[in-house]
């Protein structure tokens, strides 16, 4: 697994770290994901949120409070209860808490039983985990994703992010989003930052949440240095 920070402009500090799939060669995600068979999903799934937990219980500074976001394939989880076991025990085994630790499926992956996916989340915000859409703007549901559920989270995918500071047409639907997202309780992220550019538009905008090579690329099974002083100084000129 590679570690990425998640920036909260508004504390002024690292919110959280996501677990990005790799090789053992570095291979990326897709790399990975694309020789994983469908009768391997499940167990795939099931080893990646454990060996999340376990990476973040060693890696994340001691007295923190940080949220490790991990990745999960919807069609993957058969049972919520039963396919939570497996990452309810090694947050046990770990000593790592449950309330720190948020579940994101990406709107990119085709969800045709959205009865199904309201199922994990209602089972997995039993247990006291987060729920995410990731993606969200450039996959197949769209805005009629959250007229069956609302999760507590959003990431806003960087299609709708990239040059979003020269593009009237990218900011109002931005504004849509933003207004849609206060209205239903949901918590926005913006994500695929690498300008400046970009997160000052979108500081303004209102977003707190933010991801993106701007503040860090992935480290492997590492967490990777974030210039809080420097973000933190542009953070603040756009207050």
């Amino acid at each position: 697994m590679a570690f990425q920070p998640i920036y909260d402009a508004g504390a002024g500090r690292v919110w959280g770290y996501e677990a990005l799939v790799r090789g053992v060669a570095g291979e990326s995600a897709f790399e990975v994901l694309s020789k994983v068979s469908p009768e391997q999903k499940y167990r795939f799934d099931q080893d990646c949120r454990v060996k999340a937990v376990e990476l973040a219980s060693r890696l994340f500074p001691a007295g923190e409070e940080l949220m490790l976001s991990i990745n999960f394939m919807p069609k993957a989880v058969y049972e919520p209860a039963a396919c939570l076991r497996a990452t309810l025990l090694a947050a046990k085994r770990y000593n790592f808490p449950t309330s720190s630790i948020m579940f994101e499926f990406t709107e990119n992956e085709e969800v045709s039983d959205t009865e199904h996916l309201t199922n994990i989340i209602t089972e997995y915000r039993k247990h006291g985990f987060t729920t995410a859409v990731d993606d969200f703007g450039a996959g197949h549901a769209g805005l009629g994703l959250l007229v069956d559920f609302q999760p507590d989270l959003i990431k806003i995918d960087m299609q709708l992010i990239r040059g979003i500071d020269t593009s009237p047409a990218r900011r109002a639907v931005l504004a849509g989003i933003i207004g849609i997202a206060k209205d239903l309780g949901i918590t926005l992220l913006a994500e695929g930052i690498e300008t400046e550019a970009e997160f000052r538009v979108l500081k303004a905008a209102g977003i707190r949440l933010f991801q993106g090579y701007w503040f860090a690329k992935p480290a492997f099974e590492a967490l990777p240095p974030v210039q809080l002083d420097a973000v933190s100084a542009v953070a603040g000129r756009v207050s």
